[in-house]
């Protein structure tokens, strides 16, 4: 009786073992040697592009030279029946075997039309002449072309392609990379197609991801609020919620600091929202805080000079002298002040001290110094 329970539990158990493994099977090589491969680009540090595709060759998997048989013969020009599926007239799958899937983080625009973040399947009409249509499709995981329907396109975008150098497999490669787009060009045999993937609002983009952002981790100190006001303060964006950023470093509970970093980040948001008195006002605290470096304190008066503002630099440029005992470079910084307002006297006076105390491995100061000796010599603003 025992051994026939145990033969029936037995059986049981291999029947439910047989019933999980139909279907499966072992990973084998792709077919036809169509390798499958992935590229990602970053454009700026937050937006992510992918194509996920497989990759055919030139020479078929016996050998077969089909250089000249690629355009319009294996990949044949317009849509085509391909005799299996629902779908009458199919695109070209971009790639071999299954779905080429193109993949994007945020909103994009692609040729200048815009697309949403998600993943598509990607096809492309061939055409013998003019340009190629490139289909953003809103299925993605279906196999190559054979199940395409128009209605589920999210996108289509024309883009005329290019001759090139010779590319075996079939590759998508990022040819142009920029703060806010960049260029893919699908490539083979000797054809490249090239379209663009651009950020169409990026300054807002970044402002709503650090918005996010300090309501986490970057928010538990001041270094994300500043950095995030120095930001819009740069781009002339947001500039009010900009503002209580900039406080929120200086004196929010636990984590703020008031330090140079923060108090000129607040002056700079100030400055772009042309509060202008109140900006110097602030900076005036920033120049005698004990965070200040001379180097910081140089660049500030260099700034009021650019902006007109020459007797307030030469104020700057001489604080900056005094609290730091005329360590480089504040002397080259009362040179350039005192040429800034016409006094060239004084200005080549601390221009020569600057030649004297030049930092030692500082091998680019010294030929401008000379150089700005003899403007002053001559009466030139060095500025």
């Amino acid at each position: 009786m025992k051994l026939n329970l145990l033969k029936a539990a037995c059986l049981s158990v291999a029947c439910f073992v047989s019933a999980q493994v139909v279907g499966q099977t072992v990973t084998t090589p792709p077919g036809g040697g169509n390798q499958r491969s992935i590229v990602t680009q970053y454009i700026g540090s937050l937006v992510t592009v992918s194509i996920d595709y497989n990759s055919p060759d030139v020479h078929a998997p016996n050998g077969d030279d089909r250089r000249g048989q690629i355009w319009g013969q294996l990949v044949p020009y317009g849509m085509t029946n391909l005799g299996f599926g629902p779908a009458t007239e199919s695109p070209w799958r971009a790639g071999a075997n299954q779905n080429t899937v193109f993949t994007v983080s945020h909103d994009v625009q692609v040729q200048g039309k815009d697309l949403k973040a998600g993943a598509y399947g990607l096809h492309v009409i061939v055409e013998e002449t003019g340009p190629w249509t490139i289909i953003f499709s809103n299925n993605s995981t279906a196999w190559g072309s054979f199940f395409y329907d128009p209605t589920q396109d999210a996108l289509r975008v024309e883009a005329t392609p290019e001759d090139g150098d010779y590319t075996e497999w079939l590759t998508y490669e990022f040819v142009d990379r920029q703060p806010e787009q960049t260029t893919v060009a699908l490539k083979w045999e000797e054809k490249m197609l090239p379209f663009t993937i651009s950020i169409p609002n990026a300054t807002d983009m970044y402002v709503a991801n650090m918005r996010n952002e300090l309501q986490n981790v970057a928010g538990f100190n001041w270094q994300g609020w500043a950095a995030a006001a120095n930001y819009c303060a740069t781009n002339n964006v947001n500039l009010e919620e900009a503002l209580t950023w900039a406080d929120n470093g200086i004196s929010a509970p636990f984590i703020g600091q008031q330090n140079w970093a923060t108090l000129s980040a607040k002056a700079a948001v100030l400055n772009a929202l042309e509060r202008t008195d109140e900006a110097i006002a602030v900076m005036d605290m920033a120049v005698n805080d004990p965070t200040a470096t001379p180097f910081a304190v140089h660049a500030y008066g260099r700034r009021l000079i650019t902006q007109g503002q020459k007797e307030k630099a030469l104020e700057i440029f001489k604080l900056n002298q005094k609290n730091n005992d005329g360590a480089w470079p504040t002397n080259y910084g009362l040179a350039r002040g005192y040429s800034a307002v016409g006094d060239f006297k004084n200005a080549l006076k601390y221009l020569k001290m600057a030649k004297d105390n030049v930092p030692a491995n500082d091998t680019v100061n010294p030929p401008i110094i000379e150089a700005n000796i003899k403007k002053l010599e001559n009466k030139e603003d060095i500025n």
